[in-house]
């Protein structure tokens, strides 16, 4: 699979440069995601601008992405997603994802809910 990353300071933005995210790259996703040591310490932004297509490995792929990087304190956003992809990624994952249609959407997502964590964290 090929992608770009790009590490800021709180960030790292992830996308996919395949047009499509099928059960062939599902797994890769999950595991380059998983093996990037970037991801301990960050909030991730998954940029699916240039994914065109999908199949339900795909969504799978996603939601498991995104419930892996909550279940390590981190905050996730999605940005780029198509429509089709946005209808079946709500259908799947309900509300609780954070779908932004435009990068600086994403950046003020995830910097608002590490900033809620850091006031929770302050009051216990």
């Amino acid at each position: 699979m090929k992608f770009k990353i790009d590490t800021k300071e709180k960030i790292v933005v992830f996308c996919p440069e395949e047009p499509a995210l099928d059960a062939n790259l599902s797994a890769e996703l999950i595991s380059t995601l998983d093996a990037l040591p970037e991801l301990e310490t960050r909030n991730l932004i998954l940029d699916l601008t240039l994914v065109e297509k999908n199949d339900p490995a795909g969504i799978q792929a996603i939601l498991t992405v995104y419930q892996n990087i909550y279940d390590k304190g981190r905050s996730c956003a999605l940005t780029g997603v198509n429509s089709a992809l946005t209808k079946e990624l709500k259908a799947e994952g309900g509300d609780m994802l954070n779908i932004a249609p435009t990068m600086a959407e994403a950046i003020d997502l995830v910097m608002m809910e590490e900033l809620e964590r850091e006031l929770l964290n302050g009051l216990d």
